[in-house]
């Protein structure tokens, strides 16, 4: 093993194709020395959502020029290149494989080791390419896809506290920005559109906020702001429905992450109160606030990856590479692709279930 090593990451989970190049440091945070991420909006822009076949189409056409841009960036040679990490789940199968397979081939044929990463492992330790974070920490993972209290204990040790029953947070996001008439991706466009409006205009529901422990639930949010949406007349009263359901989200987050912090402290009081916040929807200005206020009232230090780190890419990819690389832990080239990998391999599926815990 190299000194300082030089890890390659690719991510085609979904809809974005990336690939970065990190290097270790005797500082112990990494140096990003590219991080190329290519999105997919405009395939997928007519359709509303993404299209699994179309993304999968995009991402073959497009890995060769984003790998090679991402040396280009870095300064390196393929050469150079330790390893070669790859999102192998969770995500869409079609899109997973044509990362998996590439990176597979790239490191069979520099004869260098092939690592397999969960996705949503890559967003847990996201923080650590910029800050210096010591195991335990509470972690926050709010996404497209996701929405998950867990207790990081270390690589590849998890313990989930909660989970959404229905909607991930930023399935719900885009969800209500499409009865509220915004194009795909609509759930970023949601804060702007709050900022015109009255956040206390519309009451909005907040399911199983008093019971369900840190679990959540956005599907009765979704269908209250369906039925106000088909009586709004004026613009004013669509960036008040926006704000109204801002501020939901921002008090239902409040709300639950006192409960996980706890929940926290009951298995790790001896230890550093660190919270990280992670994924696409991490990068919503007032929910970073919301979270800031109830973490400082608990004594908490909240931690953020920068805005380029909160949606997919390959640096966090990476990054689990890294860590992978340094204790020797490689996959084989069989590795299949994993549609649903869960963290906590222990935790129970929950489905409305939730609310009665």
């Amino acid at each position: 093993m190299s000194k300082n090593a030089l890890i390659m990451g690719i991510e085609t989970s979904c809809d974005e194709t990336a690939a970065a190049i990190i290097q270790d440091d005797s500082s112990g945070i990494p140096k990003i020395l590219s991080n190329i991420v290519s999105s997919q909006f405009d395939v997928h822009k007519k359709f509303g959502g993404v299209v699994p076949d179309l993304a999968a189409r995009a991402h073959v056409e497009k890995i060769d020029l984003i790998v090679k841009k991402a040396l280009m960036k870095s300064k390196k040679s393929l050469n150079d290149i330790d390893a070669v990490a790859a999102t192998a789940g969770p995500g869409l199968i079609v899109c997973l494989s044509v990362g998996l397979n590439f990176a597979k081939a790239l490191s069979l044929s520099l004869n260098k080791p092939f690592i397999g990463v969960n996705h949503l492992e890559g967003h847990a330790l996201s923080p650590k390419l910029q800050t210096k974070l010591d195991y335990p920490y509470l972690l926050l993972l709010i996404s497209g896809g996701h929405s998950q209290f867990l207790c990081v204990n270390g690589l590849g040790n998890y313990k989930r506290l909660g989970t959404t029953i229905d909607d991930a947070l930023g399935e719900a996001f885009d969800k209500a920005a499409k009865l509220l008439g915004i194009e795909f991706p609509g759930g970023p466009k949601i804060e702007i559109l709050a900022k015109k409006g009255n956040p206390n205009k519309f009451k909005l529901p907040m399911p199983i906020i008093n019971k369900g422990g840190c679990n959540f639930s956005f599907a009765g949010l979704k269908t209250a702001v369906l039925k106000i949406s088909s009586t709004i007349k004026t613009e004013q009263e669509k960036y008040d429905l926006a704000a109204s359901f801002q501020n939901t989200i921002e008090r239902i987050l409040y709300k639950k992450t006192q409960v996980a912090f706890n929940e926290y402290l009951k298995i790790n009081n001896n230890y550093s109160k660190n919270f990280v916040v992670a994924g696409g929807v991490a990068a919503n200005k007032n929910i970073r606030k919301k979270i800031e206020e109830i973490s400082n009232e608990n004594k908490f230090n909240v931690f953020f990856p920068s805005l380029d780190l909160c949606g997919d890419n390959a640096a966090m990819i990476a990054m689990v590479g890294l860590e992978k690389f340094k204790s020797k832990n490689f996959d084989s080239h069989d590795l299949e692709a994993r549609p649903r990998w869960q963290l906590d391999e222990n935790a129970k599926f929950l489905k409305g279930a939730g609310v009665k815990i």
